[in-house]
């Protein structure tokens, strides 16, 4: 089935490598602010390169065990830049949901409980990163990207982790969403 038979959802989503970032949150909270930095960082080269999927409006359509995510046609290429506008950019066609980030999150602590650390979409537990009211999340979601707190060496996008960041050093919460 399309995507526009789905309905949408308010949200903005961005895929970092392979790995898909759902980015939800109430309005003003800063979701197309969080994937316009996301795709700056990783053309800094701090992640893996970072495209656009959808800003503001996406469909979410379950594929077995997996979470696809894609634009809203009406908005496909789209993203809001506050002080700009509404700008055409670069986009991917869908991404496989691994994280979903929720903004202004009323459970988003220093140490969230480990039930705050996932979440059901459409039928299928996937990790969440809860970002509480105050704290920037762009610090946040690239520590969860790039750091593990176990020691196989792997992070979300499969690449191995030098040795000093195997260690997962200072790292006590358990790895979120990376792969082997």
């Amino acid at each position: 089935m399309s995507a526009a038979h789905h309905p949408s959802i308010h949200a903005s989503a961005v895929v970092c490598g392979t790995t898909g970032i759902l980015i939800r949150g109430p309005s003003g909270s800063g979701k197309s602010q969080l994937a316009f930095d996301l795709i700056l960082a990783g053309r800094a080269g701090q992640i893996p390169p970072v495209r656009l999927v959808g800003d503001d409006r996406v469909h979410l359509l379950r594929d077995g065990a997996r979470v696809i995510v894609r634009p809203a046609e009406a908005l496909r290429g789209l993203i809001e830049i506050r002080g700009l506008g509404i700008r055409s950019i670069d986009f991917a066609p869908e991404a496989d949901v691994r994280l979903v980030v929720d903004l202004s999150a009323p459970d988003g602590e220093r140490l969230p409980l480990p039930a705050a650390l996932s979440v059901d979409l459409e039928g299928v537990t996937l990790p969440r990163l809860p970002v509480g009211a105050g704290y920037q999340p762009l610090p946040i979601v690239l520590a969860a990207l790039i750091t593990r707190a176990d020691s196989d060496g792997f992070a979300a996008t499969d690449q191995p982790l030098s040795d000093d960041r195997q260690q997962g050093f200072g790292n006590h919460i358990r790895p979120m969403f990376a792969t082997k």
